[in-house]
């Protein structure tokens, strides 16, 4: 029975889960052993932008191999790691080409320079592209298709097409957190001006309170506020759910797919997003894909993108 580590490595900590699989004649079945956060260590990335790049590549290294070498004391069976990363990954080299969310970083491999580290094999796939397939293997009817789209510090998406992860010919499909929404609007990280994620992320809602009130408070301290009728606060996540849609709504006019899952932390703050965010899909959709789409918010917490991530491992066992 193999057991893996995947590992997501989101804009502000870093969590990883042990998985064993168990296989069948119908069906794979992962199952989560354990989960391990790592939010202490991983708070300095947040501060990357401030180091050379290559000392930020070597911290991002030692803190990865420390907590895979944490659990690998305690099972030493592991057998691959699967990391979902937040970036542009070229699907032929693995090569992190850019990630907008962890500045500084620009053609670094993770897979060849970890693997040489600890000595096992490694695989890296987009971060949100993971937790899609994540949500995938976990579905109890095994859907075909799948967007997913997960709010965190930024916003990321992934596609499942036929069963199979989509990443495109250089890696950068479903940047949907790159959709540019607001013409003329905030500067982003990946360069351009109003893309989605800096609204509808944790870190565009707290732009938005900002812009309002000059307090800077965290998404979670806002959506606080607006279930108390802070009035800024209801406008901040407001316009984060109509950001949302916007996007989505062009996605779905390409993709025609019918199963949309919402993950991430700030998926936890959806009543005060919903309202918002349905109005605006519903005006932007064409009449032939209104009410035909079906949206639910992850049911896995924290935890798709560490069994999509060891799912993908999974197949360097041979």
């Amino acid at each position: 029975m193999p057991m893996l580590i995947g590992i997501d490595v989101g804009g502000t900590n870093l969590r990883l889960g042990l998985v064993d699989v168990a296989s069948s004649a119908e069906l794979i079945k992962p199952h989560l052993v354990e989960e391990i956060r790592f939010q202490a260590d991983f708070s300095s990335f947040c501060q990357l932008h401030q180091h050379a790049p290559a000392q930020a590549w070597q911290t991002i290294l030692e803190t990865i191999v420390n907590a895979i070498n944490r659990v690998r004391d305690q099972y030493p069976e592991v057998s691959a790691v699967g990391i979902g990363f937040p970036g542009f990954i070229d699907p032929h080299t693995q090569v992190i080409s850019q990630s907008p969310n962890l500045p500084g970083l620009h053609q670094v491999d993770l897979t060849t320079d970890l693997s040489a580290l600890i000595g096992l094999p490694v695989i890296t796939e987009n971060d949100a592209l993971a937790a899609a397939y994540g949500e995938y293997v976990m579905h109890p009817s095994r859907l075909k298709n799948l967007i997913y789209m997960g709010l965190g510090t930024g916003v990321g998406g992934g596609l499942i097409l036929n069963g199979r992860p989509f990443q495109g010919a250089h890696g950068v499909a479903m940047e949907v957190g790159h959709i540019i929404v607001h013409d003329g609007g905030r500067l982003c990280g990946c360069g351009n001006h109003g893309c989605m994620e800096q609204y509808a992320s944790a870190s565009g809602v707290a732009i938005s309170y900002f812009e309002a009130t000059q307090q800077h408070c965290t998404a979670a301290d806002i959506a606080g506020r607006a279930k108390l009728g802070d009035l800024a606060a209801v406008a901040a996540y407001a316009l984060a759910g109509k950001s949302l849609a916007q996007a989505l709504a062009q996605v779905l006019k390409v993709i025609d797919v019918t199963d949309v899952v919402l993950g991430g932390g700030m998926s936890a703050a959806w009543t005060l997003m919903a309202s918002s965010f349905q109005q605006q899909l519903t005006h932007d959709l064409i009449p032939a894909l209104r009410g035909k789409v079906n949206l639910r918010i992850s049911n896995m917490g924290d935890q798709a993108g560490i069994v999509g991530a060891a799912m993908l491992a999974s197949s360097l066992n041979g």
